[in-house]
């Protein structure tokens, strides 16, 4: 192992575990972004039955991301969490809140309405506070020695509310697209009525932040602008996928709309990648100065390695066992 950059194996597993967690828990958020506004009761059984068997274990992503990212990269965790406190306690308390409704919304009819708000208000805060944290980490932090030397609020710019509004629209979007994939009749009709004015405002935000990023951080204006790169096909594949979502949903595909809204996802976070490849608290420390020992690296790559493909395995089986559309009436609790 001694040739071996356990740190570059470490960046790959968190890098995916996050992209994992927001296509998986992406549109069951973004199905609480539009929950207010679904045409009647019926319509949000519909929309929470189509993700309450699967929902918890979208969010074990989170977990081992989070988790990865404490043991390979320390550093990363002594200056990122006083920078981003109050937004990680928002998107913690969000997500408390959604998984709470997932749990009693359909036990308790009587307070049904506090639950639905739950629900909605959860989702929209946990994914704000994420579009926030992602702007933050663009910005970049600042730093004296290997601590946060920042206030406490340097998170919330009009840059990061800015990409907060644009993950809540990406994420709503998902979730429209899901609906479309697991619903029928009137609740389809509705969701597919959404997609052309949710995919204008995602491509609206996506073109404000690509054009102020490069004004924000030389090495970003650089590795973007300085010559002809070939990570320009990022975001020409990301304005493919957004075509191709147009163009699926008016020839009343049903499938194609959520997987190229995925593959929009996935192109515009390696765009994120590629623009502070190798910094992982911008503009100041690479992986390598924010890794921990080599031995802890590859003492916990070993349970990870063996941890992941379990993760693989349910969530493709759980996904298999609850295929389908979902109808009014019908669901797990």
């Amino acid at each position: 192992m001694a040739n071996i950059d356990l740190s570059i194996i470490w960046a790959i597993i968190i890098a995916f575990s996050i992209i994992m967690y927001v296509l998986m828990d992406g549109f069951d958020l973004g199905l609480g972004i539009l929950f207010p506004f679904a045409p009647d009761e019926d319509s949000r059984d519909v929309m929470m039955n189509s993700v309450a068997p699967i929902w918890d274990g979208n969010e074990t992503w989170l977990v081992l991301g989070g988790a990865g990212l404490l043991a390979a990269f320390p550093l990363v965790y002594t200056i990122l969490l006083p920078a981003l406190y109050i937004g990680v306690f928002l998107m913690l308390a969000g997500l408390i809140f959604r998984g709470v409704a997932f749990e009693f919304r359909f036990k308790s009819s009587r307070h049904k309405r506090w639950w639905n708000l739950s629900f909605a208000g959860g989702s929209a805060v946990a994914t704000f506070a994420q579009g926030c944290v992602v702007g933050a980490y663009i910005q970049g932090f600042v730093t004296e020695g290997r601590v946060y030397a920042g206030g406490a609020l340097d998170w919330l710019t009009p840059f990061s509310v800015l990409t907060g509004f644009g993950m809540m629209a990406g994420y709503a979007l998902l979730g429209a697209t899901w609906l479309v994939m697991k619903s029928e009749g009137h609740i389809n009709q509705w969701a597919r009525r959404l997609i052309p004015g949710l995919l204008f405002g995602v491509l609206a935000i996506f073109a404000v932040v690509g054009v102020w990023t490069p004004f924000i951080d030389d090495g970003v204006r650089e590795r973007w602008f300085g010559h002809i790169q070939i990570i320009w096909i990022l975001p020409a594949l990301a304005l493919a996928c957004a075509f191709g979502i147009y163009r699926s949903i008016k020839a009343g595909r049903e499938v194609m709309p959520f997987l190229l809204t995925m593959g929009m996802f996935v192109f515009t976070y390696l765009g994120l990648l590629v623009s502070r490849w190798p910094y992982v608290v911008p503009p100041k420390f690479t992986l390598w100065d924010a890794a921990s020992a080599p031995e802890s690296q590859l003492f916990l790559l070993i349970g990870v390695l063996f941890v992941i493909p379990i993760i693989l395995t349910y969530t493709a089986w759980s996904y298999w066992v609850f295929r389908g559309k979902v109808r009014v009436g019908e669901g797990y609790h």
